[in-house]
Parts: C-alpha cells; sequence; structure tokens
C-alpha cells in the first residue's frame, strides 16, 4: 500500500519541483494525485514502497529546514536592503483586496470583543 510523503496543499510550486527532483535523484518510486476538481481529495506526492518512507521524510525533512533558512536570509537581506515589500506596497499592488481582508478582519475582531463591552457599560 502506498504512503503519503509530501502533501502538496498550500505548497508553492517552486518547493513542489524540488522535492519532486530529490525524490528522483535518489530513486525513489512516487506518484502524484491531485485535489480534483472539487478540491475534496489530497493533492500529494506517494511513495510506492511503504519501506521507503522514513528515508525519503529524513531528505525532505533536510531539504525543508535548509529552504527555511535560505528563505528566511533572501528576506532579511531584502529587508536590510529596502526591498521587503511594506504594508504600502501590498495596498498599492492590491487594494480591492488589502481592504476587504482589513475590512473583515476588524469584523470579526468587533464581534470577539461585543461580549466584553457589554460588561463594561
Amino acid at each position: 500500500m502506498a504512503k503519503i510523503v509530501f502533501k502538496l496543499g498550500g505548497v508553492s510550486e517552486e518547493e513542489a519541483d524540488d522535492v519532486r527532483q530529490l525524490l528522483e535523484e535518489h530513486g525513489f518510486e512516487t506518484y502524484e494525485t491531485t485535489a480534483g476538481r472539487w478540491h475534496i481529495s489530497i493533492a500529494a506526492i506517494w511513495l510506492v514502497h511503504n519501506e521507503d518512507k522514513p528515508r525519503a521524510r529524513e531528505l525532505i525533512d533536510a531539504y525543508q529546514v535548509e529552504r527555511s533558512k535560505r528563505m528566511q536570509q533572501e528576506y532579511a537581506d531584502a529587508k536590510a536592503s529596502g526591498q521587503a515589500p511594506t504594508w504600502l506596497d501590498r495596498f498599492r499592488e492590491d487594494p480591492i483586496t488589502f481592504l476587504a481582508v482589513l475590512i473583515g478582519l476588524s469584523f470579526i475582531a468587533g464581534l470577539s470583543l461585543i461580549p466584553f463591552f457589554g460588561f463594561i457599560g
């Protein structure tokens, strides 16, 4: 029976490609499933042979630690050079979505705080 080794939901295409290449380079037999039309299935990379899972997970975990460090360093470099996006940059990029998220967050925060304001007055 096949085992899931890497879920693809919420993963960038770059990271998914890196994991595919990593598994291929180390000779693992894999196949992929998609989330399907209605997104109710699991988009994932599966191992054909169960006994390969511990070794494959070790490789993927090591890759993710390295990727995390690299991404954090890239962000720190961008921030130091002034290239990291700011709130204003995000607003300029997509003002409607920015405002919709801000209004949604304010609404949820307001609903959450109503019980506390009721006790004050």
